[in-house]
């Protein structure tokens, strides 16, 4: 495919066209994510009105997370809620800021799970934040939904994504063959197909991590990160570039985009908790689109897709990216 023609392929026509390993996407799937993608264009829109709306700032609540609210979290849960709540093919949906799964009155077997707005922290600064979706089929369709249904390892999930707000709008999508990329058309509303084949370096220079929490880390992870900042005088031997946009659908992105690795690992201040990020909801789509693009993902002792959640806002450490790296982090974990 030309980059003209490839340019010239919206969202749905790509869905309507595309063959995942063979065979078509079931109709359902594309009519839910057509729904996510619809959501995210209008979210976008509200995104980048900020403050000439009044979106910017706390909306004084807090979700089950036990984390403020900032008028943006609330808006964008209500719009995605709204905007697939009525797909045929839904069973039910999840959200980071609800406690409990919620019902729809849709007739199929389809289940959504998504991180509204990724890195909230960053809204009143301007800096890109993101919407995060994965998709699992239930198990029974015919019983009434519950928690159970949802807690699936990440390799039952049959589609996941995210769209970045930021100078672009630009989804990332993997149905299990691949990894493709779509920028949002603001004049038409449509989500425009820019890469096929999207490919992780397995090797890299770069890698991302808040470094102010250092003296809290486990020793392999001190271990790989003094490594990196000892350069071509190190182990080794090569100079390495640190990036941290403290959101993670952004972080993620550029690691899709030009490689590199991404690290939120567990540190000692929360001792009792595996790590910051949530598996359903973060950990699990961003590990699926980072192995499908060539890369992997740990929380150090496991492959995250591996893991079997026990509850649904169960929180996970997440080291992600070119392969290379992440085998090195694994290595170090053991041998710790």
């Amino acid at each position: 495919m030309t980059a003209s023609s490839t340019f010239n392929t919206n969202f749905k026509q790509y869905l309507a066209s595309t063959k995942v390993k063979g065979d078509a996407i079931p109709a359902g799937l594309q009519e839910l994510l057509l729904a996510v993608a619809d959501t995210c264009s209008t979210l976008s829109h509200e995104v980048a009105q900020g403050a000439l709306i009044g979106l910017l700032g706390s909306a004084g609540t807090g979700n089950v997370q036990g984390e403020v609210q900032q008028k943006l979290d609330v808006i964008a849960n209500d719009l995605l809620i709204d905007g697939v709540q009525a797909c045929q093919s839904l069973a039910g949906l999840a959200s980071e800021e609800m406690e409990l799964p919620l019902p729809v009155q849709g007739t199929g077997d389809y289940l959504l799970l998504f991180d509204p707005l990724d890195g909230s922290s960053n809204i009143d600064v301007n800096v890109s934040i993101g919407t995060i979706f994965s998709v699992l089929k239930k198990q029974d369709p015919a019983a009434p939904l519950q928690t159970a249904d949802f807690l699936l390892s990440g390799r039952h999930q049959v589609a996941a994504g995210y769209v970045v707000y930021g100078p672009q709008t630009t989804m990332a999508l993997t149905l299990g063959d691949g990894v493709v990329m779509f920028t949002l058309n603001k004049v038409t509303g449509e989500f425009v197909l820019i890469k096929h084949a999207v490919e992780i370096a397995h090797s890299t220079k770069e890698f991302a991590i808040n470094m102010s929490n250092m003296r809290h880390w486990a020793e392999p992870v001190r271990r790989y990160v003094d490594e990196c900042l000892a350069g071509v005088s190190g182990e080794r031997d090569k100079d390495f570039n640190m990036r941290w946009i403290a959101s993670m659908v952004a972080d993620v992105h550029r690691v899709l985009s030009r490689g590199g690795i991404f690290m939120y690992p567990w540190d000692q201040r929360e001792p009792h908790k595996p790590g910051k990020l949530r598996l359903m909801y973060e950990a699990n789509p961003m590990s699926f689109l980072v192995e499908q693009a060539g890369g992997a993902s740990t929380n150090g002792d496991q492959l995250i897709m591996d893991m079997i959640p026990t509850e649904l806002h169960e929180r996970v450490s997440v080291m992600l990216g070119s392969k290379e790296e992440i085998e090195r982090l694994q290595r170090y974990h053991s041998q710790a």
